[in-house]
């Protein structure tokens, strides 16, 4: 792959845009920019464990979502601070030392090169998993670049529908995209595996159910039933309805309990194992203060 910011290619947008002079369509230009870095609890219970997840929160997103809850440094607002691949070695290095079960880097894959050289020069440190927390909207070329690199993808399954993923994240092609980047991270990783508790080796798929769109969540739970089934799956139920942006009433509500019973059901049916949510997770105090 052409790890190229001059005429950027890195993201399945293709924007050709020379981020050394300007910003991509991620909304970033070549500089590594990192809003947060912390021991995160929120996430799923064999990512975060007793002690936290490594969690390095990326500025921009190469995806779009009307309704993001991290829209606050996703949407190039040019938040937080620039790292080389040495410094945010560093950073992670000092994250093992505070007791992180992983190293999580969340919305990394528009910084490709630098992650690559990141990942080279800390991984021979590590003693920790290193988790790859994606919107699932990669190039499969890009995550075949991670390879020997990742031990846990953590992607997210959003839609099936082209129109649905066109209306809420501005990406037609994200049911293609996704499915073959979530296929190379499964055949990288194999079977998912734990160790104390806490994941190793795999992939954990998410899917967030949204208001009105369970249909499209039972879909997913069966597609990857019959493609994926050494994964595991986390059924989120955590979609706020105050972060909609999207101008769509459908999105003004949070789910219901029958929407999202009936997503875990499928699931279950469908002889897939994983995690669910808490309705009570609906609420912007999980998403992390991108302020401080």
């Amino acid at each position: 792959m052409n790890l190229n910011y001059e005429n950027c290619k890195i993201c399945p947008r293709e924007c050709g845009v020379n981020r050394t002079v300007k910003k991509g369509a991620c909304g970033e230009n070549d500089k590594m920019r990192v809003a947060k870095i912390m021991l995160h609890y929120y996430e799923e219970p064999p990512v975060s464990g007793t002690r936290g997840s490594g969690a390095i929160f990326f500025t921009g997103c190469a995806l779009r979502c009307g309704y993001c809850q991290n829209a606050a440094i996703s949407h190039g607002k040019n938040r937080g601070e620039i790292y080389s691949a040495e410094s945010l070695a560093d950073a992670a290095l000092k994250l093992q030392k505070d007791g992180a079960h992983n190293i999580n880097l969340v919305t990394a894959g528009h910084f490709l090169p630098e992650i690559i050289k990141f990942l080279h020069i800390v991984r021979p440190q590590l003693k920790i998993p290193v988790v790859y927390n994606s919107s699932g909207y990669e190039k499969a070329e890009a995550i075949r670049a991670l390879e020997g690199l990742v031990d846990v993808y953590l992607p997210d399954f959003k839609y099936t529908n082209p129109e649905t993923a066109k209306k809420y994240s501005a990406a037609e092609d994200y049911p293609s995209v996704a499915l073959s980047a979530i296929t190379e991270m499964v055949r990288q990783t194999g079977d998912y595996k734990e160790e104390n508790g806490i994941a190793v080796r795999g992939t954990i798929i998410r899917h967030l159910v949204l208001p009105s769109l369970s249909h499209e969540g039972e879909l997913i739970m069966r597609r990857i039933a019959r493609l994926f089934p050494s994964a595991r799956v986390s059924i989120m139920s955590q979609y706020t309805p105050q972060f909609n942006q999207t101008g769509d009433s459908a999105l003004s509500r949070k789910i219901t309990a029958l929407e999202y019973n009936r997503v875990l059901k499928t699931a279950q049916n469908s002889g897939l194992l994983g995690f669910k949510q808490l309705r009570d997770s609906a609420t912007s105090r999980y998403t992390p203060d991108f302020e401080k």
